[in-house]
């Protein structure tokens, strides 16, 4: 995991809030300031931290290295088979957030899964702090 935190350029959010005081942007934030760039995912936004949101993950024409989920339980299913096309290596779970279902697709397409923990505590963990 650390090795491709390491190396990624891109990491989309999926459910990037425009508003400063959630857990979403403010993670976010952190991510463009150690230096990735961040693709919002929100159809219920136009732009965030400064980037056009898209509607869906299946929008984005650029690689994208991580994706990061701020969505419930429920939703991370239908997000399967758009991060798989995607490209990415790696597909993060917020804290909170567990589906074994879809962690064992992504697993068997080659995607790493961490389920349940924060990118931004990782990040300053294994990485450092910005």
């Amino acid at each position: 995991m650390s090795q491709i935190l390491r190396q990624a350029q891109t990491v989309a959010v999926v459910g990037l809030s425009d508003r400063p005081w959630r857990a979403s942007h403010g993670v976010s934030r952190y991510l463009q300031s150690a230096g990735y760039r961040i693709v919002p995912v929100n159809p219920n936004i136009q732009e965030s931290l400064g980037e056009p949101s898209l509607s869906c993950l299946e929008d984005s024409t650029d690689p994208v290295d991580v994706i990061d989920v701020f969505r419930r339980t429920e939703f991370v299913n239908e997000l399967v088979d758009a991060a798989v096309q995607s490209g990415a290596k790696l597909f993060w779970m917020q804290q909170g957030i567990r589906n074994a279902r879809s962690a064992g697709l992504l697993r068997e397409a080659g995607l790493e899964v961490v389920e349940d923990r924060c990118l931004m505590v990782e990040h300053m963990r294994l990485l450092g702090r910005v």
